[in-house]
């Protein structure tokens, strides 16, 4: 993501156009990104003065546009919408050229979040020469399929090959459906994988679960077999395409030598001996006198075996011992600091962790990239903007808290432009240790942020501190930034000014 300011000096005055802007907010922006300078006369410089104060803070948005917060007549915030072109693929041309055909949102969809950082310099160029040839495989998987059905009696070569190439295309359709939630989850999830793989492996297994149950129905309903199995293959694909992900998180896990490779194949070694033996399990069971012949029987074997395969699968994520720094770790870290003074090893907050727990539905409640609209809204006056950046000044985030619901207290979160990981851990510290000393009132609340703030300088040196004596390490904190929504401070804000 491209970042532009563009501050006014106090030798030089920016373009007409750019100053009636800001002067009048029912001025449409112009797209504009270079300004021409002259020599300021007396009554510019008069006017770019009052400039200077009215401007506070700049959001900048993922799109390229910008939100503009400037100080009204009564002392009210105004805000005004800037649309810019976004010049991402100019800047980096030599990384981005093969793609710059196709729309921003689909390119958010293909391709990894921060692209080309984020990545290797050969991504792009294996990814597009692997496409053509999954292209290709598939197409060679419908020929067989269809060759398959002839094979167990469906049509045949030299009779009704129609019927064959029929059911075959129904056969491929069903498994369409299924690509489709796979497509979905990894265009749309992608970037939640890294954070919490035992979740997402743990919910894939519920969701495959439940397609197991939409393709067990379909003895029952053998007139919606195709409806039914399709759902089915959807939500096995969906659950594959949560599994798949989550699980090459879990093997660089393991991979602490460079041995990925290594470890994926003895993986496989221990996955195939595992199918072999669950085949040869199945046969014994479906040749039990009595089981094919009663469904309910059946049904009740499926969800016994199911339920012991759900446990299982909980008990095996349960024991891994991630040294990163999630969400999840991360509150549970910074709880246990704020109300003991003491930090867990990664041994035993990995115990602590509650792997099918939503962030959601944690407490304190806090939310991430807000605007500052959403934050304090519009109608309270600029000398609270005033007072959070001024507070906030050396932090790389703002926290403000949310009272309009008496009972549930949610602190709202918004970053600035150069925040990181570490800006996360300090907002979630801040909000913990809010949320332990709550005392606030509607009045209060900026007097407590103020406290907050100082018991956040004085003890999060130390909490990092304990982090490192603990095993965890600053460089495993994967706490992520929301890059939608960015701010920066109008360097030119007068702090002073209100005192």
């Amino acid at each position: 993501m491209l970042l532009l300011s563009f501050p006014f000096s106090s030798s030089s005055s920016p373009s007409s156009s750019s100053f009636l802007f800001l002067q009048n907010p029912n001025i449409k922006p112009v797209r504009c990104f270079s300004q021409k300078f002259h020599t300021p006369r007396a009554d510019e410089k008069d006017d770019q003065q009052q400039q200077r104060v009215r401007s506070l803070l700049v959001e900048r948005y993922r799109d390229g546009s910008s939100k503009r917060y400037i100080l009204g007549a009564n002392s009210h915030l105004q805000t005004v919408r800037e649309e810019h072109e976004h010049l991402l693929n100019v800047v980096q041309e030599n990384h981005f050229s093969d793609l710059s055909w196709l729309p921003r949102g689909i390119k958010d969809f293909i391709l990894p979040k921060g692209y080309p950082g984020s990545v290797s310099d050969d991504y792009l160029d294996y990814m597009l020469w692997q496409f053509p040839t999954n292209v290709t495989g598939w197409v060679c998987h419908t020929i067989v399929t269809s060759s398959l059905l002839k094979a167990v009696g469906v049509g045949s070569f030299t009779g009704t090959s129609v019927a064959a190439s029929a059911a075959a295309v129904r056969w491929v359709s069903k498994d369409g459906l299924g690509a489709v939630g796979r497509l979905l989850i990894g265009g749309r999830f992608g970037n939640l994988f890294d954070d919490d793989p035992k979740q997402w492996r743990m919910y894939a297994d519920f969701i495959g679960s439940a397609g197991s149950i939409f393709e067990l129905s379909t003895q029952l309903y053998p007139a919606y077999f195709l409806p039914l199995a399709s759902l089915g293959n959807l939500a096995k694909a969906v659950a594959r395409g949560l599994k798949d992900p989550s699980f090459r998180v879990i093997q660089n896990h393991f991979s602490i030598s460079g041995n990925l490779g290594e470890v994926a194949a003895k993986e496989e070694v221990w996955e195939v001996v595992a199918q072999i033996l669950g085949l040869g399990l199945g046969i014994l069971i479906m040749d039990t006198p009595g089981l094919q012949a009663s469904y309910s029987l059946l049904t009740f074997t499926w969800m016994s075996t199911r339920l012991l395969h759900l446990w299982l699968r909980y008990q095996s994520l349960t024991v891994l011992k991630f040294n990163t720094i999630n969400l999840k770790r991360a509150r549970l870290l910074v709880r246990s600091h704020v109300m003991h003074q003491t930090v867990p090893g990664y041994v035993d907050c990995n115990k602590q962790e509650n792997i099918l727990s939503w962030e959601n539905f944690a407490h304190p409640q806090v939310t991430y990239g807000v605007s500052m609209e959403k934050m304090i809204g519009m109608e309270v006056s600029s000398h609270t903007v005033k007072t959070l950046l001024k507070l906030y000044r050396k932090e790389k985030y703002i926290l403000f808290v949310n009272q309009q619901r008496s009972k549930v207290v949610n602190y709202l979160v918004t970053f600035k432009v150069g925040a990181t990981s570490l800006s996360v851990l300090k907002s979630l510290w801040q909000a913990h240790w809010l949320h332990e000393h709550r005392k606030m009132s509607p009045d209060h609340v900026l007097s407590m942020l103020e406290e907050s703030l100082l018991e956040l300088e004085e003890g999060f040196p130390g909490f990092l501190r304990q982090l490192e004596e603990a095993g965890w390490e600053k460089q495993h904190i994967i706490l992520k930034v929301p890059s939608d929504l960015l701010f920066e401070a109008a360097d030119t804000l007068d702090f002073a000014s209100d005192a």
